[in-house]
């Protein structure tokens, strides 16, 4: 029986299927609406289908309806139904499941005047909430492996990466060395036999970007892939990616099986003599094996462990041969780049960082999830406009980009421009696109010392800089936080950073120190109140803060009393309770639980005796 095209639906129900959704049960949702679509008789004229992740996170399970672009949020199983009549039958689309900024704002019906999406620029997300990344057919009636034909059959290999080096693409995994010169210098390095990798480690806290493009658009990858070893001459390939990501290792190894029985893996790709074929590698976990030497020694059936640079990549890597690197989101772009041209991709961005760039924005922020823009974008943009502020009305205070190794921005470079050379400038750098917003809450000094420490144990501990010299200033922050802090510690720690980073091997040890030094460069204040005041400013470390009851606003309702865990809160019903600060154990339950109507309990600092 033919396959009905995608054409001759009248309605597309599209359920986002990223592994935040599918943790949702999403796929619960696609049974449902397949269910009840059947049940209704609307199987011709009405397509249910799976994507990968939308990017709004936070409002999973995320059902989008095509051609109109209705987008329809937190759906459960039990709404299904009242779509299926009110939508689907009716023609009305159901209010009550659509996006409101506000409770109090009337509903935005479609996805892209939701201002989270409409602030983006898609490049590399322009199949999102349109395709199945498991079926080919879908990415195929998208200009899929259009690009790829076009390289093979009217470019050859000089032709290309002219091409992908006049676009200005620089590699997304974190350097931001140039993908054309790096491709020019592997094609150049002598030998017959050479290798492609996608590295797809994607370690840093808080991000999720290489996963979702692995898990929405793996065609996507693998036909940048295949033309990179046209340019390059490669004809075996490798995608790395960590064993944590199960969906995304799935949705890999369905789209390169389809690939294959469409001819465009495996030999005589598109009858143009051009063979190339793919693995896919798991790997263990270890942060330590994004650095791409680590990487190709993890492939390889060893210990990840950096090696030492020179001989680079491109010049000896996998068994000696060279080898060409690059991570998802940079592979990701290459269609698009040989498809609609350099220039039109260089348009993008700015004079030396083009195109647009993927980052997990996470932490607090009103509007969590993936977000793709313009290379430029200031982080006020990102933080105001795309994340929608900060919650609680509470004040922005840092921004963390580049994972654990990368720097604190503090709210006085709001306006600094997203790209390579000014987030370096600022001290910290693009990474792989890790972005955490930290509000007036955060503590500058507990969040250098929880990313050091996160550095500290993935460290490979090769390089006695690295192993050693973490461990120690992970011991004078802990000591810090814990009230210890001593004249010249903050000293100590700039000259240790700055060792660290000048006499470790790879890129892990060389930037590990850069929470510590942004966070001391720009709050300096709070490592002072820390060490001279014995105070934390924002209430955060257990050492320095005590929880009290306000005599004044405590109405004697026993609801701490109650619920306090390690009973140090006495007193007598409607009467003024007290806390015994030796056998408070800081658990913050009493805070949690009093009443909005007293507010009696406070948290200070110093803390109290």
């Amino acid at each position: 029986m033919k396959k009905k095209t995608n054409k001759e639906f009248r309605l597309h129900l599209l359920i986002c299927a990223g592994t935040g959704c599918v943790a949702n049960r999403s796929y619960e949702i696609k049974e449902e609406l397949v269910k009840e679509i059947t049940r209704r008789g609307l199987n011709t004229e009405v397509r249910v289908a799976i994507t990968g992740c939308n990017g709004y996170c936070e409002r999973g399970p995320i059902l989008v309806v095509q051609p109109d672009g209705v987008f329809y949020q937190k759906v459960r199983k039990e709404d299904v139904p009242c779509i299926v009549e009110e939508h689907i039958l009716k023609g009305k689309p159901v209010e009550s499941l659509m996006y409101r900024p506000s409770p109090d704002a009337p509903p935005i019906s479609r996805m892209m005047d939701i201002d989270f999406f409409k602030h983006q620029t898609s490049v590399v997300f322009r199949n999102r909430s349109r395709l199945d990344p498991e079926d080919i057919e879908d990415y195929l009636r998208f200009d899929g492996y259009k690009a790829l034909k076009k390289a093979l059959v009217e470019m050859n290999s000089g032709q290309i990466i002219a091409e992908i080096k006049l676009s200005g693409l620089r590699g997304r995994g974190g350097a931001g060395f140039p993908t054309g010169l790096k491709w020019e210098l592997c094609r150049k390095s002598p030998g017959n036999i050479k290798y492609i990798v996608c590295n797809g480690d994607e370690g840093d806290p808080g991000a999720f970007m290489d996963r979702s493009v692995l898990e929405a658009d793996p065609h996507a990858v693998i036909e940048g892939m295949i033309i990179g070893a046209r340019a390059i001459g490669a004809h075996k390939g490798f995608i790395y990616v960590r064993k944590e990501y199960p969906l995304a290792v799935k949705r890999v190894k369905i789209a390169l099986v389809q690939a294959e029985e469409y001819g465009f893996v495996g030999e005589n790709i598109l009858g143009t003599g051009c063979d190339f074929s793919v693995d896919v590698v798991q790997g263990s976990g270890a942060f330590v094996c994004g650095e791409e030497t680590a990487l190709l020694t993890s492939i390889e059936g060893r210990v990840g462990r950096p090696r030492p640079r020179p001989p680079y990549p491109i010049e000896k890597g996998l068994w000696g041969r060279p080898t060409n690197i690059n991570n998802v989101e940079t592979w990701a772009n290459v269609p698009q780049i040989i498809s609609k041209g350099a220039e039109w991709f260089s348009g993008i961005g700015t004079k030396r960082s083009k195109g647009t760039k993927i980052f997990s924005l996470v932490g607090k922020i009103n509007n969590t999830g993936l977000v793709e823009v313009p290379m430029g974008i200031t982080v006020r943009e990102i933080v105001d406009e795309i994340g929608g502020g900060i919650p609680g009305g509470k004040e922005f205070k840092a921004v963390q980009t580049g994972g654990p190794s990368g720097g604190c921005i503090p709210k006085s470079l709001l306006d600094l421009p997203i790209d390579y050379e000014s987030l370096v400038k600022a001290g910290s750098m693009m990474g792989s696109g890790g972005m955490i917003v930290m509000d007036e809450d955060t503590c500058m000094v507990d969040i250098a010392r929880y990313f050091l420490d996160f550095t500290l144990h993935e460290s490979c501990g090769k390089c006695p800089s690295c192993r050693l010299g973490t461990k120690q200033m992970v011991e004078i922050l802990d000591r810090i936080t814990e009230g210890e802090g001593k004249e010249g510690d903050i000293e100590f720690l700039e000259d240790i950073g700055k060792n660290v980073k000048l006499a470790s091997l790879c890129g892990l040890g060389q930037t590990a120190a850069n929470p510590v030094l942004t966070t001391i460069k720009y709050f300096r204040d709070e490592y002072l109140a820390h060490i001279k005041e014995k105070r934390c400013p924002a209430l955060v470390c257990k050492s320095l803060i005590s929880y009290v009851i306000d005599p004044e606003l405590c109405g004697g309702c026993t609801v701490c009393a109650k619920n306090c865990p390690s009973d140090a809160i006495t007193g007598e019903p409607k009467e003024i309770y007290t806390i015994d600060q030796k056998k408070c154990t800081k658990c913050g339950i009493c805070l949690t639980v009093c009443p909005p109507k007293f507010k009696a309990v406070k948290k200070v600092s110093p803390p109290v005796k």
